[in-house]
């Protein structure tokens, strides 16, 4: 009798567990999501582009990901988004329940030498970006440099906040492979002071303009030619740049196209959204086809022109992770190169 009733435990304990692993493995996304709540970790404050730009999205993804569950903004601001990013690589749940918004820094922090990042940005799952930067060198209208090639005989001044602040970064990385002659003015708060100086004639330039900015916040330049367009840099042409040089043409050098183009990469990576390593397959991509889905929505459309929201050139969760990987597999010396102008030693 005990080894009938052993043996009908066994039983028992057997077909309960292989209907559990059979419920496990038939589990579509939309069956799992259903009723759940999504966890989006922004890696900014709240109020800022980033988090205006996550919050956006967070209205509209759920109509796209299969189960409709709702999603929640959980902001980790901190060290440049390496906190948030940290907090997503080492802590955040793997099944797809949590996301992140980050800066389009933060994948490439680990290939700059910045020790607090302790993460790997290759074993992230990038979802997408509503949109790429385009970088740009300008100048001021009143100044003798007309053209790339005068930026490289004669001297120009570039604010920035501090001499390893991204406008420095991008100055250093010009002088370098192009030959320009920026000399770096640290000590601005900002971006807009750095600006006002250019209009009272105390500034040529800012370090690095990015067009997406200049468009939301300076469309009197634009309209009355206050600046010129010396260089424009990133993963693609701004083709309302028309003519302007684009950087990577310039360029002959293999050894320097490769840099420039890990120098560019976190314009490439826009504004991106990620999901912690290990995610299951199928969630993964029903996450990253949301993520497309929703930049492409016509009501998210309409509200990001209404916050003035730049989401005109989204790229997908595989081609961020692509670009990452590329950056990653280029050579030391590249890398060596890229730190020591990230660094300025």
């Amino acid at each position: 009798m005990r080894r009938i009733l052993a043996r009908g435990a066994v039983c028992a304990l057997f077909v309960s567990a292989m209907a559990v692993i059979t419920t496990a493995r038939a589990q579509t996304p939309a069956e799992f999501y259903k009723g759940k709540t999504v966890s989006m970790v922004v890696s900014s404050s709240p109020g800022g582009g980033y988090d205006t730009l996550s919050r956006a999205v967070a209205r509209f993804l759920p109509k796209h990901i299969p189960g409709n569950p709702q999603v929640v903004i959980r902001n980790m601001p901190g060290a440049g988004g390496i906190v948030a990013t940290n907090h997503l690589y080492r802590v955040a749940l793997r099944d797809g329940t949590v996301i992140g918004g980050l800066q389009n820094n933060t994948p490439f922090e680990p290939l700059f030498g910045t020790k607090e990042a302790d993460y790997d940005p290759t074993k992230l799952n990038w979802l997408g970006t509503p949109s790429v930067e385009t970088g740009l060198l300008i100048i001021w209208h009143t100044s003798p440099i007309r053209t790339l090639d005068d930026a490289r005989t004669m001297e120009m001044t570039a604010g920035a906040s501090g001499a390893n602040s991204t406008p420095s970064f991008y100055a250093r990385l010009l002088n370098e492979i192009l030959g320009t002659k920026i000399k770096v003015i640290p000590g601005f708060p900002g971006q807009n002071e750095a600006y006002l100086a250019m209009e009272r004639g105390e500034l040529d330039s800012y370090g690095v303009t990015f067009w997406s900015s200049l468009t939301s916040t300076k469309q009197d330049w634009l309209r009355d030619k206050k600046v010129r367009f010396l260089v424009q840099y990133g993963p693609e042409k701004e083709a309302a740049l028309g003519d302007v040089p684009y950087g990577p043409d310039l360029v002959k050098n293999e050894e320097d196209r490769q840099l420039f183009e890990a120098a560019y990469a976190p314009l490439a990576a826009g504004r991106p959204f990620v999901a912690p390593p290990d995610v299951p397959k199928d969630r993964l991509a029903a996450l990253r086809k949301a993520m497309l889905d929703t930049f492409k929505d016509p009501d998210f459309l309409v509200e990001a022109k209404r916050l003035e929201l730049d989401v005109g050139k989204p790229r997908s969760g595989e081609q961020i992770q692509e670009q990452i990987a590329r950056v990653y597999q280029m050579p030391k010396s590249i890398s060596d190169r890229l730190r020591r102008i990230a660094q300025n030693y």
